[in-house]
């Protein structure tokens, strides 16, 4: 992101300025400023009590910022909270929802409530609940959904009115791994349709599978913008398996590496896996394709850590991803 792109006022997706609020003597958020690009998922990273609820309130037009702007495709939440929440889809922590009511009425509700004639918010209720494989539960009360079926539903509702950017909190909480996978999917195919997505997420090694941008925050600021780029550039840890593993199997594989030139102070073994530090990528798919015309029988061959857990390690640690201190 330029300047030039965060400042621009037509600039699309989420764009946020300087923006700062407290309640009390507390400082929530001090000073942040981001663009969440459209095309893209960007993911919201920081310990508790980083701000990041509280931003992503202001986000969704429920929290007024003290200081600072805000835009959600071009609208200011404060001045114009209607056109905000057209252009935006908000999916909670915690889905707050009519208990006795079915997921059906309550996706036609909210339909409904977007100013969505009645056959149409029926028919795309429908549409929503294929999608979030919530069929045979579509006229039961959502009292008896478990915890990944009502983050399923939370997302439908969220979609609903075929927001341009979609504002999530904690989404793959409680998903099992196949609802997991779909979430991927769904989201990155909203992004390649032009839609703009922000995650906020503990679960790093989710996000690195999802999100091809990062805002890290702190203390109520926004830090290591530049960070994530410099871990792509560093050299990765990756994590070696081969069949056959055990104290001669590694000390096999570990023979092996250093017999097609991986310098031994590359590489580190723990229990059945070795760890081999390697520049870039094209060295990885070099490394692989050694071992394999070696009759090496490679059963995982993986980056140890993401590009997103690995900036926030290290910016949690003081470190510089690209190897210096911070």
């Amino acid at each position: 992101m330029t300047d030039h792109d965060a400042h621009a006022p037509d600039a699309g997706g989420i764009v946020v300025e300087g923006v700062a609020r407290s309640f009390g003597s507390v400082q929530a958020v001090r000073e942040m400023s981001f663009h969440a690009l459209p095309g893209r998922v960007t993911g919201l990273i920081g310990p508790n009590g980083a701000g990041k609820t509280t931003l992503l309130l202001m986000l969704a037009s429920l929290l007024a910022p003290e200081a600072g702007s805000i835009r959600i495709e071009g609208a200011d939440p404060v001045h114009d909270p209607r056109a905000v929440r057209r252009a935006m889809g908000w999916m909670p922590d915690v889905l707050g929802t009519w208990r006795t009511l079915s997921p059906r009425v309550i996706l036609t509700t909210v339909g409904r409530l977007h100013g969505i004639p009645r056959a149409a918010a029926r028919a795309r209720a429908d549409e929503l609940l294929v999608e979030a494989r919530l069929e045979e539960l579509a006229d039961r009360p959502s009292r008896v959904l478990s915890r990944g079926q009502q983050q399923r539903l939370g997302l439908a509702r969220a979609l609903v009115h075929r927001p341009r950017v979609l504002l999530l909190d904690e989404p793959a909480a409680g998903l099992d791994p196949t609802s997991r996978v779909e979430l991927r999917g769904l989201l990155r195919g909203f992004a390649a349709g032009g839609g703009t997505v922000l995650i906020s997420s503990h679960d790093l090694s989710e996000l690195d599978e999802m999100a091809e941008d990062a805002v890290f925050v702190d203390r109520g600021e926004v830090v290591g913008g530049e960070r994530l780029v410099l871990a792509r550039q560093a050299a990765r840890e990756w994590r070696i398996r081969a069949l056959d593993q055990g104290a001669s199997g590694t000390s096999a594989l570990n023979y092996q590496l250093a017999n097609i030139g991986v310098a031994f102070d590359r590489v580190r073994i723990e229990g059945e896996i070795a760890y081999v530090a390697l520049d870039r990528d094209e060295d990885a798919a070099d490394v692989l394709g050694r071992l394999v015309r070696a009759g090496v029988a490679i059963t995982h061959f993986a980056p140890a850590v993401g590009d997103i857990e690995r900036t926030y390690l290290g910016l949690a640690n003081g470190a510089d991803p690209s190897g210096g201190a911070r």
